[in-house]
């Protein structure tokens, strides 16, 4: 299992909790929830004893599937940069794998169940006004992915870097609670290793579109 960028998303988040809460600070906490509209996994390739099997690999259709997570933002003052710490987890089950005359090396399968837990921290700019709050930001953390047994593929899990880019809408309904919408493009790097045996494996990048919805409160 890798965990690339782990210790950087410890101190980032670190950085929120324990940054010194000055008295026009602004912190929220908030939940989100919604849709995962999932692109295929792309430029599949083997590892292990599969690597450098002639291709090209066919593509790995996604399912569209539910996300939901959860936040904590910073912003010093009322400033128009802040910093965002969240996770979110979605299941984007993977439709059938090896079905295509592309992929001579994979035995069909009718679909394997992929899930997805993304811990990471964001840099957010917003317009800080009374009531509305568009705002944008990108981030990076860490994708902890898992696949499910099927008859021809082990589980696996990886710990990968990911990167995010979003842009959203914030509207408050009392001076302490806001209701938001906010669009998300995510991606990572996976590499399954040990999916078809303890040597052998494959790996893809991950791309997905996220649309949400969600509730905050500002402390």
């Amino acid at each position: 299992m890798r965990m690339p960028a782990t210790i950087l998303v410890f101190w980032f988040v670190a950085g929120i909790v324990v940054a010194p809460k000055a008295a026009i600070a602004e912190w929220y906490a908030a939940g989100t929830a919604g849709v995962n509209f999932a692109d295929r996994i792309n430029s599949i390739a083997g590892t292990g004893a599969s690597a450098g099997v002639p291709g090209p690999l066919a593509d790995f259709d996604l399912s569209n599937s539910m996300t939901y997570g959860g936040k904590l933002g910073y912003f010093p003052g009322h400033s128009w940069v802040g910093i965002e710490g969240e996770v979110f987890h979605t299941t984007p089950h993977i439709k059938s794998l090896g079905d295509d005359p592309g992929t001579p090396s994979v035995d069909p399968d009718p679909g394997i169940h992929l899930r997805l837990t993304t811990i990471g921290v964001n840099l957010i700019a917003r317009y800080p006004g009374r009531t509305f709050q568009p705002y944008g930001g990108a981030g990076i953390g860490m994708a902890i992915a898992r696949i499910g047994d099927t008859a021809t593929v082990r589980s696996d899990t990886d710990v990968a870097t990911a990167w995010n880019v979003l842009a959203g809408l914030r509207a408050f309904v009392t001076p302490k609670i806001a209701v938001f919408t906010e669009y998300k493009y995510t991606g990572a790097t996976l590499h399954f290793d040990h999916a078809f045996g303890p040597q052998d494996g494959f790996r893809g990048n991950y791309r997905a579109q996220h649309l949400l919805v969600g509730l905050s409160y500002q402390f």
